[in-house]
């Protein structure tokens, strides 16, 4: 069968030096809060990838993760890595360090003819504050790290068709769609390795091992959103060792109780939009690198975190 993907794109992806020439006319891009949605290549130009290039001059992009595969008849590219720069002037109101910093992203594209028709990217705004000391909520509570490249090295281009880490995929996220107020009804433990890495967005932290990520991640956003639920993805698929998954959103909630990010309970209905990476090895799932719009859920629950001290609701 012939592919839609020209080759092995560069995995910088919607970074790289040409990304604009490969994008098809009227090509949709769906980015992060606060640059949301538009259509075509000026699009992109203009509202993402200027003010990185004014805030982040001469920006490295150091992709850790570059994979492709199928889902529903479509063909998808994802990547996943950093960008690397001194940060030098404001970036979406931002304020520049005049120091170096390490803006995690995560990026998907479908393709069609040799092009690109859509993109989704995030990038983790919340970690640049969190490095330039401005970040307005809570302290995470696990450590802001950049997160590494996976463990085997084995994150660009990797052979195979990816199956059965999909399958193991697909198993675990049935298994959390389980949760009826207890974590174990999840049955984490059946996929996931006993000393798992979770590399989450820099509000949230990192984590290692099933009590760190209960205590750090799961125990606080599951009494905070219990009634979440998953589905409506985008895109999911294996390759090689791993797996890439990203829903637009893929988790509907309400705020249901106080303490996640330091936050009060708002009974707010929010959306999330989520993008996952992970790793296998042994059969079981042993790293998950986890990016969430919190800039966009947030804005859902009426707070600007970009806003002045002063102006934020």
């Amino acid at each position: 069968m012939a592919s839609d993907i020209p080759g092995n794109p560069d995995p910088r992806a919607v970074f790289a030096p040409d990304a604009l020439a490969w994008l098809a006319s009227g090509h949709v891009l769906e980015a992060f809060h606060p640059v949301d949605s538009g259509v075509g290549a000026g699009f992109v130009a203009a509202e993402l990838l200027a003010p990185l290039a004014a805030a982040l001059p001469g920006y490295e992009v150091r992709a850790d993760i570059a994979m492709r595969g199928r889902f529903k008849g479509d063909e998808w590219t994802a990547s996943s890595g950093h960008l690397c720069s001194v940060f030098a002037a404001p970036l979406f109101g931002i304020a520049p360090t005049g120091r170096v910093a390490f803006v995690r992203f995560g990026c998907f594209q479908r393709w069609l003819g040799g092009k690109a028709v859509e993109t989704l990217v995030l990038i983790d705004l919340p970690s640049l504050m969190l490095q330039a000391g401005v970040w307005p909520l809570a302290t995470p509570l696990g450590p802001d790290v950049m997160a590494p490249p996976p463990l085997a090295r084995d994150g660009i281009w990797p052979a195979g068709d990816g199956a059965a880490g999909l399958d193991i995929v697909e198993r675990m996220i049935g298994g959390l769609m389980k949760f009826d107020g207890s974590l174990k009804t999840m049955n984490m433990r059946d996929t996931f390795a006993e000393d798992f890495w979770w590399f989450g967005p820099g509000p949230i932290g990192s984590f290692r091992g099933f009590a760190d990520y209960e205590r750090g991640h799961a125990g606080p956003f599951l009494t905070a959103f219990p009634d979440r639920v998953g589905g409506n993805h985008r895109t999911r698929f294996g390759n090689g060792n791993l797996v890439a998954s990203t829903g637009w959103p893929s988790i509907t909630a309400t705020h249901r109780a106080s303490g996640w990010l330091g936050l009060p309970a708002t009974s707010r209905a929010i959306t999330m939009r989520v993008m996952d990476f992970w790793s296998v090895a042994n059969g079981m799932l042993g790293e998950n690198w986890v990016m969430i719009d919190i800039p966009d859920l947030l804005h859902q629950l009426g707070l600007d975190v970009f806003a002045p001290a002063t102006d934020r609701n």
